[in-house]
């Protein structure tokens, strides 16, 4: 929905600009069927992060708790982001993925769908 400014020569500033988060940039993150988390996690990451370090240094730390995660099979977890499908490359940067500031990447593992199974959607 547009806005509209009450004088015309009115312009803000962007709160949440990448330059705002010295050398980081907002990523969404959201494990879909797993309902102990109900909304992606916002975290700030450098760009030059490899995906890999994603996987192996952020996600455990934001969905670890869940007694699900130990039990995901990297191989098999299909990735998106709103793009649509995408098959990241673990040694190649976040940038270098797509993934830029306030991209939000989802993530499905098929056969795990939450405490006892108990996803719905």
């Amino acid at each position: 929905m547009p806005i509209k400014a009450i004088t015309p020569d009115y312009h803000g500033d962007f709160k949440d600009g990448v330059e705002k988060f010295n050398g980081n940039q907002l990523v969404n993150i959201h494990w879909e069927k797993h309902l102990m988390f109900a909304w992606p996690m916002c975290v700030p990451l450098p760009p030059g992060m490899p995906f890999g370090a994603l996987i192996e240094g952020v996600l455990p730390g934001i969905f670890g708790a869940h007694p699900n995660f130990k039990q995901i099979d990297w191989n098999a977890v299909e990735w998106k982001t709103s793009k649509g499908p995408f098959k990241p490359d673990l040694a190649k940067s976040l940038s270098d993925n797509g993934i830029g500031h306030k991209t939000t990447i989802s993530f499905r593992t098929p056969g795990l769908n939450g405490v006892n199974g108990n996803a719905v959607c």
